[in-house]
C-alpha cells in the first residue's frame, strides 16, 4: 500500500512540476514579447491615410520546413532604406515564433527551416524603416498563424 501511495504522490508531483514549467515558459514568452515591444517605438496610422495590411500564408516545404508567404497591401518592403527616415507605407517586417523574435524580413518570402513539435505561433509584424511598429487603432499591424508540428 505504501508503494502505491508513493507512486501516486510522485506522479502528482511530476504533473504539477510539468504544469508549473509550462506556465513559466508561457510567462517568459509574454515577457520576451513585452520587452521587444518596449524596445521599439510605435506609430499609429491616421484614419485619413491608406492602412497597411499583412497576410501571412504558411506553406509546408516539400522537403523540410515551411515557406512563409507575406502578402502586403499599402506597404512596400524597402531594405535599401533601413534605419533611414521613411513613410508609413514602407519598411520591413519582424518574424516571431512562439513570442520570440527570430529575424527581420525584407521581402515577401522567407524560409523557416524548423519548428518545435506541438503548436507553434508564427507572427509577422510590419515596421517602419526606423523600426517603429506600425499600428492602427492602437493595434499592431500583424498577422498570426498557428502551425501544429507532429
Amino acid at each position: 500500500m505504501n508503494k502505491i501511495l508513493l507512486l501516486i504522490t510522485a506522479s502528482v508531483s511530476l504533473l504539477l512540476t510539468s504544469h508549473s514549467n509550462r506556465l513559466l515558459a508561457h510567462e517568459q514568452e509574454n515577457q520576451n514579447y513585452a520587452q521587444e515591444q518596449m524596445h521599439h517605438e510605435m506609430v499609429n496610422i491616421p484614419d485619413n491615410q491608406p492602412i497597411p495590411g499583412v497576410d501571412l500564408i504558411v506553406h509546408e516545404d516539400a522537403k523540410q520546413g515551411w515557406n512563409l508567404e507575406i502578402k502586403t497591401t499599402n506597404f512596400q518592403f524597402a531594405p535599401q532604406k533601413i534605419n533611414q527616415e521613411g513613410t508609413l507605407d514602407e519598411g520591413h517586417a519582424h518574424l516571431y515564433v512562439n513570442g520570440e523574435k527570430i529575424t527581420r524580413i525584407y521581402d515577401n518570402w522567407y524560409y523557416l527551416s524548423e519548428l518545435k513539435p506541438g503548436m507553434n505561433e508564427i507572427k509577422i509584424q510590419l515596421n517602419t524603416n526606423k523600426h517603429e511598429i506600425l499600428m492602427h487603432n492602437k493595434q499592431p499591424i500583424e498577422d498570426v498563424e498557428t502551425i501544429e508540428v507532429k
